[in-house]
């Protein structure tokens, strides 16, 4: 289904991403951080969907559209460095940290912190450039918001 995506995801020096497909690795990486310690709970998959909506300004039938497209791509690629070298083309750098934030807001939605997770989430952090520090504040940023929904 996405074949030509994941080829130009494999080549030694992809392209950058349209918009719209920036968008869809974006909602892949979610997914793969969501299914990283074993369950895909409907927390993470309304959580997905609350921050496409959110940081996309799409609604929820979109959203949910998106969701559903970046989980056949999870499930079909082959690792977590191609999504993140192709999103980290497609972002500035000053909106990586956020990025790090929505990650960490689904990967948190569960109630759960695996060490699975934290493996994860370090290694996007350092493929998007961002330092230890950073993504230890994406993550307590994360956990704040979350607090007060």
């Amino acid at each position: 289904m996405f074949e030509n995506f994941l080829r130009r995801l494999l080549a030694p020096e992809p392209p950058a991403l349209p918009e719209a497909e920036a968008h869809l690795a974006l909602a892949a990486l979610m997914v793969r951080a969501a299914r990283t310690d074993g369950l895909y709970a409907a927390e993470e998959v309304e959580r997905i969907d609350r921050v496409l909506m959110q940081d996309l300004s799409i609604g929820p039938f979109e959203a949910a559209r998106l969701r559903a497209e970046a989980e056949v791509l999870e499930a079909e690629a082959p690792d977590t460095v191609r999504f993140t070298r192709a999103l980290k083309a497609a972002t500035a750098l000053e909106d990586r940290a956020r990025l790090v934030q929505a990650l960490w807001s689904v990967a948190l939605a569960d109630g759960l912190r695996e060490a699975e997770e934290d493996r994860l989430m370090r290694l996007v952090a350092n493929l998007l450039g961002l330092s230890d520090v950073e993504n230890a504040q994406a993550r307590q940023a994360a956990e704040r918001a979350m607090g007060r929904e």
